[in-house]
């Protein structure tokens, strides 16, 4: 299914049984105090529809990110939800305009992450100028926006255009800075074999950026169609999935390690469709041990998908353990990376499991030489929102924040916020 249908049918996602569904939401913990709060219901209108990615804090604890739809011209948008005590408030920054003008981009899959200079970065799956790929549809595009003329209208710079020799088509993983500034992403298609690839960018003093493409993958045994983005460890390494390939056709996790010459890629682990699950769609958590942490959309013993580790052994060994099994129905587990808060606890999100089979925020908590499970919230499809695709992100405060793809008071999505 491509990108915009996909977006088409999260944003027709209906409302109806709003009332009856937060019921039963509520009914599946009675003791429990609320917790859950709905920051911003997408309209379909110039506040964008089906965010399928999370948000982004800043300093002041206020949160950007993108709609995949919607806007002004419908295309998707990037937004800025204002935070003056206890009340918020969506900004549209920027409405893509990638079919009308060729050379901009839409249908934003991904989030943004914020730069050293306060500038928001990010990526679209589609628009560009076609240069290898369908031209209507383009190979998507590399985009900051800084302050405009006012405070809450942006303005757009395109610093790269993707073509298919050098990758296309970024899917939902964020872009990630390394200390010195330099930019890491992964396309889901293009490349030299066709099967996506792993970049760079650097700046230069002059504020012109280059692409560098550091691996593209061929399929097997290395892995193909990364949707996710890197995680950097502290020695520079990277490391990512891939949603297919790899030794047995069901993703990969692999590392890549710079010699100073070149970047050579190691697959850390293929996924078999046992009990470890398949088609991790969610990127890498690394931690300062450099013990890795994910999940699979698909599969498992509960069909819903598994959380998991990887741990160091050696110089090419690792071990695979799986932390937590998900129930659920096909394809309905985590989208996105987990997440860790200061005391080791792990955060994630799941598309279509939990009580109501519309997607769940969950807890994994350390306990016993293993780790205990936690549904912090199950969506409903209707107010509360439904099919949350994006990551988690942490405020000064241990809150969460996240989006939901579908449902709302209209039926477009929500921003949300939870309180552990």
């Amino acid at each position: 299914m491509s990108a915009m249908s996909v977006g088409r049918r999260l944003a027709e996602a209906s409302g109806a049984l709003c009332l009856l569904c937060a019921l039963m939401a509520m009914a599946i913990e009675p003791g429990r105090a609320q917790t859950f709060t709905v920051l911003h219901d997408f309209t379909g209108g110039n506040d964008g529809a089906a965010p399928a990615a999370g948000v982004t804090p800043d300093t002041a604890g206020n949160l950007y990110g993108t709609t995949t739809i919607g806007g002004a011209m419908g295309l998707g948008i990037v937004f800025h939800l204002a935070r003056t005590g206890d009340t918020w408030r969506l900004y549209p920054l920027y409405a893509f305009n990638g079919l009308n003008d060729l050379r901009d981009g839409f249908d934003p899959l991904a989030g943004v992450v914020i730069g050293r200079d306060g500038e928001v970065y990010g990526t679209t799956h589609s628009g560009g100028d076609g240069n290898g790929c369908m031209q209507w549809y383009g190979c998507g595009t590399l985009f900051h926006i800084a302050p405009g003329r006012t405070a809450h209208q942006w303005q757009e710079v395109i610093f790269h255009r993707f073509g298919d020799a050098d990758g296309s088509n970024p899917d939902r993983g964020d872009l990630t800075f390394d200390a010195a500034g330099h930019l890491y992403g992964t396309t889901r298609n293009g490349g030299a074999y066709q099967q996506g690839t792993v970049f760079e960018l650097t700046e230069d003093p002059r504020g012109f950026w280059t692409e560098n493409v550091l691996y593209g993958f061929a399929g097997s045994p290395d892995g193909a169609a990364p949707l996710s983005g890197i995680a950097i460890d502290e020695q520079g390494s990277l490391y990512g999935t891939t949603s297919a390939g790899g030794a047995s056709g069901y993703g990969a996790v692999y590392r890549l390690l710079n010699s100073g010459s070149g970047w050579t890629e190691e697959v850390l682990y293929s996924f078999g469709n046992g009990a470890d699950g398949l088609t991790p769609t969610g990127g890498m958590l690394v931690d300062s041990a450099g013990i890795l942490y994910g999940a699979t959309q698909d599969g498992g013993p509960g069909a819903g998908g598994v959380v998991f580790e990887l741990s160091p052994l050696g110089e090419d060994s690792w071990s695979f353990q799986t932390l937590a099994e998900l129930s659920g129905p096909s394809s309905g587990g985590p989208a996105s990376n987990l997440i860790m808060d200061n005391e080791g606890n792990l955060y994630g999100t799941t598309v279509g499991d939990g009580a109501l089979h519309w997607g769940s925020v969950f807890k994994l908590t350390r306990s016993g030489g293993g780790w205990s499970y936690q549904s912090l919230h199950d969506f409903s499809g209707g107010m509360d929102g439904g099919t949350p695709y994006g990551r988690l992100s942490v405020g000064d405060h241990g809150e969460l924040y996240g989006t939901a793809s579908a449902g709302g008071a209209y039926g477009q999505g929500v921003v949300f916020e939870i309180v552990p």
